[in-house]
């Protein structure tokens, strides 16, 4: 064997346990504005039932999941603590190797309000810490007229509090348009590490991630596969991104599944994603997306997809006596 020869073996070989022990360790990671490192691939949490959640989640950083994505308002939060104190107490990973990422509701924007929503979050979860807390919505419950009430400026003061206490180590927004994000530099002492919304090829978000990356906030990609199983509770076309004929030629030329395929792109476009599934071998599947890469030529054919649809509408936060009378005051699109 030449030099060059064992050279090549010993660079295959070092890429080889790199890349496994990337996986082993929950994947490439993300670093915020805060200097804080955040898995870039989680597990997602919305609508996993209960009795199945626990489970999930266990099987999940058993493969290697380092970032698990929580919000009180999918009430299965304490299903999920229950499986991390077994996980920390069988001693498959510790507390500060996982990433744990929670949302504040609507109903709790107040000032006085959000200290107790976060103590709620972390006694179901039994922690003493999040990695990353989220204003979940820009909607404030009960709210009327044409300023929201209570405002951002008020929710996010809160917000900074509680990272100064140490009880969120981050903190954020999710569904807040460029508009909004923006508008936070007016008030903000910490601007939002993160912004997470709706990302897949049928809603890429083009303009919405240049603003975000101007303004120095990381993305996360919600819904990547277009939430399917959430067709029939909002009314949307979710199934389509799955089954669209791009994505699906891609999968097949490359042998991955469709879901695959939309997690890789989400990757390489430099977001993060939290895909959620509650079925084993798909959580597997799922995290099996760090040794390869779409082409240049793929990832533009899947970034080129037409018409562009929103599923998560946010209809349900149209009220005609409040802030958003309409989708485009919700999302600030004309």
């Amino acid at each position: 064997m030449t030099h060059l020869q064992r050279f090549s073996a010993v660079l295959v070989y070092v890429m080889a346990v790199t890349s496994a022990s990337a996986a082993a360790f929950g994947g490439p990671k993300i670093t915020l504005n805060n200097g804080l490192q955040m898995p870039q691939l989680g597990l997602g949490t919305w609508k996993s039932e209960p009795g199945e959640v626990k489970a999930a989640v266990k099987a999940a950083v058993g493969i290697g999941y380092r970032h698990i994505d929580c919000a009180a308002i999918y009430k299965n939060e304490e299903e999920v603590g229950e499986a991390l104190t077994e996980l920390f107490a069988e001693g498959v990973v510790t507390r500060d190797e996982l990433w744990i990422t929670s949302k504040l509701w609507n109903d709790h924007h107040g000032a006085d309000d959000v200290p107790g929503a976060c103590s709620t979050t972390l006694k179901h979860l039994g922690l003493d810490y999040l990695d990353l807390y989220l204003i979940h919505w820009p909607v404030a419950t009960g709210c009327t007229g044409d300023v929201l009430d209570p405002t951002t400026e008020e929710t996010w003061r809160a917000m900074e509090a509680l990272q100064a206490s140490g009880k969120a180590r981050s903190i954020g927004v999710s569904n807040f348009s460029a508009k909004k994000l923006s508008a936070m530099r007016a008030h903000a002492k910490v601007f939002p590490a993160v912004n997470q919304v709706e990302l897949h090829p049928v809603h890429r978000q083009d303009d919405l991630l240049s603003a975000c990356a101007a303004l120095g906030t990381h993305v996360t990609a919600y819904s990547p596969l277009g939430s399917p199983d959430s067709a029939a509770m909002i009314d949307h076309k979710g199934a389509a991104v799955m089954v669209n004929p791009a994505v699906v030629a891609i999968a097949d030329a490359v042998g991955k599944s469709p879901a695959q395929v939309l997690i890789r792109w989400a990757m390489q476009r430099g977001t993060s994603v939290v895909p959620k599934s509650v079925t084993p071998s798909r959580i597997e599947a799922n995290f099996a997306s760090f040794d390869w890469e779409l082409s240049d030529a793929q990832m533009a054919k899947l970034s080129a997809i037409e018409p562009q649809t929103r599923m998560i509408h946010g209809a349900f936060w149209c009220n005609p006596e409040g802030p958003y009378r309409t989708l485009a005051d919700l999302w600030d699109e004309l």
